[in-house]
């Protein structure tokens, strides 16, 4: 039933264009139908399920929700048989993927808190929850992962909205004002830094 709560319906939102994004880097890859199923499903849960594996949430969300397993399926068959279509509208699809970047993060934080870790490592962790599906997508497709070179602001604005939640919750300020207010900061860097082509630094004497 959670599926059907706003919460639930944004993660499941956040999921599918995770999804996407798995699917249309299996075609890049010239994968066929169970290379993309793969990539899809552990692009959109991959972050999440490491989250629950170690703050010991077992089984997983993943594994418990039909909603979760469903979604990226869905995604699937868009991309499957229309691709050339959704890489059309990709500028639309790294809109929402940007969305799902800050919401990940937030929820990704608040659940470690609640299972009591520190606000440092509830950070970390949401992080991971954010960018953890795309780094085994990377991996599992042969290529060095994106957020090691954060060229467009991707780990960076789902730190600052992890930051944001856990400083927050230190200062006892709860409430869903704090979490979208989060989730919208971690979401409007990302789309700045693509819409400006904003990138990180590079260590001192390495060319661009």
């Amino acid at each position: 039933m959670r599926d059907l709560t706003i919460p639930g319906l944004l993660d499941l939102t956040g999921i599918f264009v995770f999804a996407v994004s798995g699917a249309l880097a299996a075609v890049r890859q010239r994968l066929d139908v169970v290379g993309v199923v793969v990539l899809a499903e552990i692009t959109a849960l991959g972050g999440g399920i490491l989250r629950d594996l170690v703050i010991g949430a077992v089984p997983p969300a993943a594994f418990t929700s039909l909603g979760y397993v469903l979604t990226p399926l869905a995604a699937c068959v868009l991309v499957f048989f229309w691709h050339p279509q959704v890489t059309r509208l990709l500028p639309a699809v790294m809109f929402f993927d940007a969305a799902g970047l800050g919401l990940f993060c937030v929820t990704g934080t608040l659940k470690a808190l609640e299972h009591g870790l520190s606000p440092l490592h509830a950070v970390l962790l949401g992080v991971i929850t954010a960018v953890g599906g795309g780094i085994l997508r990377d991996m599992m497709s042969g290529q060095i992962p994106g957020v090691l070179y954060d060229r467009q602001l991707y780990a960076l604005p789902a730190m600052l909205g992890a930051v944001v939640v856990a400083a927050a919750h230190s200062l006892d300020l709860h409430g869903a004002t704090v979490t979208a207010g989060a989730a919208v900061l971690a979401f409007a860097l990302r789309v700045a830094a693509m819409r400006y082509g904003w990138r990180t630094p590079r260590p001192r004497g390495v060319p661009d």
